[in-house]
């Protein structure tokens, strides 16, 4: 299936920063430093850069396996006792597939997209494992917007506990402070579907766009909760699908004030520890220190698969139920018109939208997709989960979706090939 056209698709902090950004950033290091701070400074200054060159055909490996250094951080604390992850027969990839009428070479693709890590489990085994570019199985990477669907597993798991009394609650009820904003009274349900109404503008080139000032809020540090608050609002919630992460950081919000408990705490006591987590895990925070739900996680592959794992066994962990199953049945059955696949007027999008999970086609797959090509590929019909890192330097280098550079739809004909190519028959 082809990815969506809009300049919404998938997305996480696509803007540009302008010069003026890194000119004040340097002038808050010497002020700072002459009061003799140091490395909170430091780090502000290259978050501005970072920032600001995000987008910029470079080189992120190295950034995206150390994130820290632009950003605080709260760690995720695994057990110490991580599940075991068998071993199966070792698997090849596809020499080649094909993508809108074209072969392919797949060794040229992962490198043309910069791999950093492969993943295939199936049925509950891993068949093939494979590092690049300097990577190996303990290198924690950004999960980018792949993080929305642990922030919707954190949901369906306060709604059992009675946490959260229900997703036709209003958000404002447990985060009252977005009373005003264009989330006031829109209900946890339409939230999680990407269907609050929000408007959200990615006009590059306008300075007062929505997508700038969150560049700009996230640069210097600002609330991530304050911002979401100044959303104002563009549709009927529950009618229209606009993929927007301040979707995501109300969520997180919701999460906060209903159990108590800070996002990260909250991930490491009811998930990671039960699930068995190989290793600690850390969210990527704003000055408050509220994580950044929608795209901070940074995990090593391993845990992405267990995590797709997790969910292709319907919340099940070995016997235990981590997420309620129908929770996790919910997540990936698009269930109004605007989240259906195919193109339509009341959506942005051409994949169709479940939980804070995108379901491309109605034939079994669906996937966790974050920018740069980080992939959380599940299809429980063919017990098959794929995990992908990626710190793809094309992506985002223009002005809307374009598949030539960000290659969302390559991907998933990939792992269909894959799926096809390991598939346990009709």
């Amino acid at each position: 299936m082809p990815p969506a056209n809009g300049s919404h698709h998938r997305r996480l902090l696509p803007w540009r920063c302008t010069g003026g950004l890194f000119v004040a950033a340097l002038s808050i290091l010497g002020a700072l430093a002459v009061v003799g701070c140091e490395s909170a400074p430091v780090r502000a200054v290259r978050r501005v850069e970072f920032v600001h060159t995000l987008f910029q055909d470079r080189d992120h490996v190295a950034d995206f396996h150390n994130m820290r250094a632009f950003f605080p951080t709260v760690m995720v604390r695994t057990s110490g006792s991580p599940s075991a992850l068998a071993q199966g027969p070792q698997a090849d990839l596809p020499v080649s597939f094909d993508f809108r009428g074209t072969r392919i070479d797949t060794a040229s693709f992962l490198a043309l997209t910069d791999t950093t890590g492969l993943i295939i489990v199936k049925d509950d085994k891993i068949v093939f494992e494979r590092y690049f570019r300097g990577t190996d199985a303990h290198t924690r990477t950004a999960a980018w917007s792949v993080s929305k669907s642990f922030a919707s597993a954190l949901v369906g798991i306060a709604v059992a506990e009675g946490k959260i009394q229900s997703i036709s609650d209003p958000v404002t009820r447990y985060a009252p402070e977005l009373a005003g904003s264009a989330y006031d009274g829109v209900r946890i349900k339409d939230v999680v579907q990407m269907s609050s109404g929000a408007r959200w503008s990615e006009d590059f080139s306008d300075p007062h766009s929505d997508v700038v000032r969150f560049g700009h809020a996230v640069a210097f540090g600002r609330s991530l909760d304050a911002f979401a608050a100044t959303l104002t609002r563009e549709h009927a919630p529950g009618t229209y699908l606009r993929y927007n992460s301040m979707d995501t950081q109300v969520l997180g919000m919701v999460l906060r004030h209903a159990t108590g408990k800070s996002l990260a705490a909250y991930l490491s006591t009811r998930l990671w520890q039960p699930v068995g987590m190989q290793d600690d895990a850390y969210y990527l925070t704003d000055r408050d220190g509220a994580e950044f739900a929608a795209g901070g996680l940074n995990a090593t592959l391993r845990d992405y698969a267990r995590f797709g794992l997790l969910y292709a066994h319907c919340g099940n962990w070995r016997g235990v139920q981590i997420v309620p199953a129908e929770w996790v049945r919910a997540s990936i059955t698009p269930d109004a018109p605007q989240l259906m696949p195919g193109r339509r007027a009341s959506s942005t999008e051409i994949w169709g939208y479940g939980y804070h999970w995108w379901v491309p086609d109605l034939q079994g797959g669906y996937v966790a997709v974050g920018i740069f090509n980080q992939f959380i590929y599940v299809n429980p019909r063919e017990r098959l989960v794929i995990a992908k890192s990626s710190a793809n330097h094309t992506y985002g280098t223009g002005h809307g979706y374009d598949e030539a550079r960000d290659r969302e739809g390559a991907h998933l004909a990939l792992f269909k090939a894959i799926e096809t190519a390991l598939s346990n028959g009709p």
